[in-house]
């Protein structure tokens, strides 16, 4: 199956080709230096992918939900720690832009310096806070100070943060919680590096932001706005593309090693071989069927933005993440020894794809998810869902 299938259009194939490419380029340079280098972050920007989500009338691209997740897919084959960095921007561009419940001139900035090719991610994450999906208030604070704001705290797993040119900082203020949209290179602002020796996504340089007394402006304040289904939507598709990516990835290294690995005693490839058949027949399976499923998934989401579709995404979270989980175990033991080795790609793939199952929804509450939503249709008759 092409990486790439209609309904990705033309324009939108071309950045994602591009940004691929910076991507395969920068990532070992990346990996060894555990944070994204300056030459790679110049090079994600000039790859365009940035103003992907954004919409056309704001000089982007206008992708949809179904063509993020085939993108995101094929960028997660080239290297997920890279791929993670341009995941993050994209959904929270695509989900600000879905919902419009934050001030037009804010979008607007946000759109104009997608088109220019900066990144972004919302920092959101702390370390008493832990995942901001499971509420609180955070100790990042912002408060009133002469015609704007003050922000003070620290923010943890800051992916690509010192390629980012803006992060939108979740921050307490007056009792409640907002957003601010902060510029990277403003004074106050401070990345500390605490991603030396991660497990997984070793390139992504998933550091701390610490803010010390950094102004902010009313303009760029993001007020409380009621809970959109369009958030989780673009999140979770970003992360099963990207994760998808992985397994897609192991699949194609799998093949690469057995059909050219020819050990003495054996006489010819190990592709040959019964266990890598299976092992490399299994992985296609699964592959397959978690990309039908998130395919299906986003098409109804786009037909129906609405909290209906949520069940479906999240299921399809799930099962890409095991279907990347399982790929990169398989190729592992298909390929055996070797597969430890940093001169082959299966290590990291197989520490990169753990990484799935850290982010939410969880395994447990995807399916409990899915679950209702199959639960409740029975008990009004229904036995199909959408």
């Amino acid at each position: 199956m092409p990486l790439l299938p209609d309904p990705v259009r033309p324009e939108v194939r071309q950045v994602t080709r591009r940004a691929a490419e910076a991507i395969a380029t920068h990532l070992d340079a990346c990996e060894a230096a555990q944070d994204v280098t300056p030459q790679a972050a110049a090079a994600l920007k000039a790859s365009g992918y940035a103003a992907l989500t954004v919409p056309e009338e704001f000089g982007g691209l206008g992708a949809t939900l179904p063509e993020f997740a085939l993108t995101q897919e094929h960028l997660g084959r080239a290297g997920a720690s890279l791929a993670l960095v341009f995941a993050m921007n994209g959904h929270v561009l695509g989900s600000a832009f879905g919902a419009r419940s934050w001030p037009e001139p804010l979008l607007a900035r946000l759109g104009q310096g997608a088109a220019r090719g900066e990144l972004l991610n919302a920092v959101a994450s702390e370390r008493n806070l832990g995942s901001p999906s499971r509420g609180g208030l955070p100790e990042t604070t912002l408060t009133p100070q002469g015609d704007g704001y003050r922000l003070d705290g620290r923010k943890t797993w800051s992916t690509g943060a010192r390629a980012l040119d803006t992060a939108l900082v979740t921050a307490a203020l007056e009792g409640g919680v907002v957003r601010v949209r902060v510029n990277m290179h403003a004074p106050g602002v401070k990345i500390e590096t605490t991603w030396g020796g991660s497990l997984a996504l070793r390139g992504s340089g998933s550091q701390d932001l610490v803010f010390s007394g950094v102004a902010v402006s009313v303009q760029d304040l993001a007020p409380p706005t009621p809970p959109s289904p369009v958030s989780p939507a673009w999140f979770w598709t970003a992360l099963s593309g990207t994760y998808l990516g992985v397994g897609t990835a192991a699949l194609a290294d799998l093949r690469r090693y057995a059909v050219t690995r020819v050990p003495t005693a054996l006489g010819r490839p190990i592709a040959t071989l019964p266990r890598v058949r299976e092992a490399a027949g299994r992985i296609h399976a699964e592959l397959w069927a978690a990309r039908a499923l998130l395919a299906h998934a986003t098409q109804a989401f786009h037909a129906d933005p609405t909290d209906a579709a949520l069940p479906l995404l999240a299921g399809a979270k799930a099962v890409c993440a095991q279907a990347a989980v399982n790929a990169t175990d398989q190729a592992a033991r298909a390929v055996g020894g070797a597969a430890l080795s940093p001169d082959q790609p299966f290590e990291r793939l197989l520490r990169d794809a753990r990484a799935a199952l850290t982010h939410p929804p969880t395994e447990p509450e995807a399916y409990e998810r899915l679950g209702g939503l199959l639960m409740d249709a029975a008990e009004e008759g229904v036995y199909s869902v959408p």
